[in-house]
């Protein structure tokens, strides 16, 4: 089990993301000795800039329900298993630039294998795979940031 920091684990990192979105804290911080970590929640950062508007608050409910019904229809295109990302970092398919991808679109990959980085507070996170299948799709660019349980990777 990979640790940050040689004490907390990404399982551990895992279930204080899970209180911070039930709690809709928006940040949390533990301290060790010189070593801090903080989680953010997804309130701290909009997914997508949120237009001015000048209209009244009724218009509001209309753009979240939009983002619902777009979510919603995306997870209806989707079909297999949805790797998601364990931490708030930046997403890289391979382990260094010169190097090629751990996956790429129709690879096979079995429980365990590495199939991605994510950089976060610079650490490289080396992901491994919760399923056996192929790689059906890959929903984000190399390089891109990307937030706790963002869907990243769809596996049939």
């Amino acid at each position: 089990m990979e640790k940050i920091y040689g004490q907390i684990d990404l399982e551990t990192i895992g279930k204080l993301a899970d209180i911070i979105n039930k709690k809709e804290l928006s940040e949390l911080t533990i301290s060790s000795g010189e070593n801090t970590i903080t989680l953010k929640g997804k309130k701290c950062v909009p997914a997508m800039p949120v237009p001015v508007m000048t209209a009244p608050a009724q218009n509001q409910v209309s753009v979240e329900s939009t983002l619902a019904e777009s979510e919603a229809s995306m997870a209806e295109e989707v079909s297999g298993k949805i790797v998601r990302s364990p931490i708030v970092g930046t997403f890289y398919s391979a382990p260094s630039p010169d190097k090629p991808p751990f996956v790429k679109t129709g690879d096979e990959v079995k429980k365990g294998d590495v199939i991605m980085i994510i950089e976060s507070m610079k650490l490289m996170n080396e992901i491994q795979s919760e399923y056996d299948g192929t790689v059906e799709q890959i929903l984000v660019s190399d390089g891109q940031a990307v937030e706790f349980d963002q869907p990243i990777m769809v596996i049939k």
